[in-house]
């Protein structure tokens, strides 16, 4: 029966010789959501409207490359052997911890020439971020990429997981933990979670500090269920940044309380102070 178990067509449509891959359109997809999902959320803390839709205009391209430059900086024995495939990130081969660093600096320096404090942005957006990251994780499920390790088709039956998924999962002969999936639904509770801490009205640069640290912790244990992991020596670079991110936001946290930087609340009506 597994023999004639078909992957579906990683390529959505086609405009003449134009072919257009899940991948990319889920990934566009999450995006949008994401960007609408937070210049609504901006207009309602007394962001200037286009504040979102101008940091994306910078961001996202930035984050695309900065997000291929790591994944190909860390795999750089095949793309060196290969640099005509370092630009097909249609193929997959983007990572999030090189997105999110491109992303974060770029807002910075966004939000410092706009005058804008950047924990206010990043506060706003840490909800969208994570909610398109795990819409994000289904390209990767396209591809049939970021898998775990080998399994049974009962383990994955026994995870009650549709049919689709199940098949998606078998590839070349074998049965892979859906990783990608993990992750995704880890992301979504986060999501969840990040909704309902707007609501306790946290301190400024808390709420972006709790997706990190959220996230993080959900990285680092699927992480280590993965098999096309990024190494460095014998260590998992995405688990190795994941600790790193962790003790960081929690340190951050702690210092801007101590010293009264984290003053101003999320809710705080007309909060756009220039600094902290």
């Amino acid at each position: 029966m597994n023999s004639t178990i078909q992957p579906l067509d990683p390529i959505a449509f086609s405009l003449g010789p134009i072919q257009v891959h899940w991948y990319g359109l889920i990934i566009g997809c999450g995006l949008a959501l994401a960007l609408f999902l937070a210049i609504r959320e901006g207009d309602k803390r007394g962001l200037p409207k286009d504040t979102f839709a101008d940091l994306m205009l910078w961001a996202i391209p930035i984050a695309i490359l900065s997000a291929r430059i790591y994944y190909v900086i860390f795999e750089w024995g095949y793309y060196s052997e290969h640099p005509g495939q370092i630009i097909q990130i249609w193929n997959g081969g983007i990572a999030i911890h090189g997105a999110l660093i491109g992303s974060v600096l770029t807002t910075y320096v966004f939000a410092k020439k706009r005058g804008i404090s950047f924990w206010k942005i990043a506060d706003i957006a840490a909800p969208s971020i994570i909610l398109g990251q795990a819409i994000g994780r289904w390209g990767n499920f396209m591809n049939q990429e970021a898998h775990g390790g080998e399994v049974t088709r009962t383990f994955l039956e026994n995870l009650q997981l549709p049919e689709f998924i199940i098949n998606q999962m078998y590839i070349n002969g074998a049965y892979y933990h859906p990783t990608f999936l993990y992750e995704s639904v880890w992301n979504i509770v986060g999501f969840i979670l990040l909704i309902l801490l707007r609501r306790v009205n946290l301190r400024r640069g808390e709420l972006f500090l709790s997706y990190v640290i959220w996230y993080s912790v959900g990285r680092f244990f699927i992480e280590g269920l993965r098999t096309d992991s990024l190494m460095l020596g014998g260590l998992r670079m995405a688990q190795m940044i994941s600790i790193a991110l962790i003790l960081g936001a929690v340190l951050i946290l702690f210092y801007r309380r101590k010293k009264n930087l984290a003053e101003d609340r999320y809710l705080d009506k007309n909060n756009q102070a220039l600094t902290h």
